[in-house]
């Protein structure tokens, strides 16, 4: 089943994702996933520059390999999921401060030098936007 959403710029994260490498739950039962996306709404409440950009969330984004992923899409722009993140403030920041850069890019690729730290080392796939392929 389909649930419609605001097509525009969104972080859509995995509300059902581990806590951890090891860990399907933190110490008081609640998955990484639900963390990561209560992590990512009150980041982007607290922060009138990621107004643009949509938190959206959805059980498995099937990278259940990783752990706390989360989908960085917008209309025409290449796509990208992004894991391994602690379910935390920082990791929120990161990724919203990211997804700032990828809405002011052309096509969705955001020059290395302008990652936030708190990505690097995070992406696990791009996606083409439909009816594209990235060169």
């Amino acid at each position: 089943m389909l649930t419609p959403v605001d097509d525009g710029p969104a972080v859509v994260a995995c509300n059902t994702c581990r806590h951890s490498a090891t860990d399907k739950e933190d110490g008081s039962g609640a998955r990484g996933g639900a963390r990561l996306v209560a992590a990512l709404r009150a980041v982007r409440e607290s922060d009138a520059r990621y107004a643009g950009i949509a938190v959206q969330e959805m059980p498995c984004l099937f990278a259940c390999a990783e752990f706390c992923t989360v989908h960085l899409r917008a209309p025409g722009k290449v796509g990208y999921v992004l894991g391994r993140f602690a379910a935390d403030k920082d990791a929120a920041t990161a990724i919203l401060d990211y997804a700032i850069e990828y809405v002011a890019s052309d096509h969705g690729r955001v020059p290395f030098k302008q990652w936030p730290q708190g990505v690097k080392g995070h992406f696990i796939t791009r996606t083409p936007p439909a009816g594209f392929v990235a060169e």
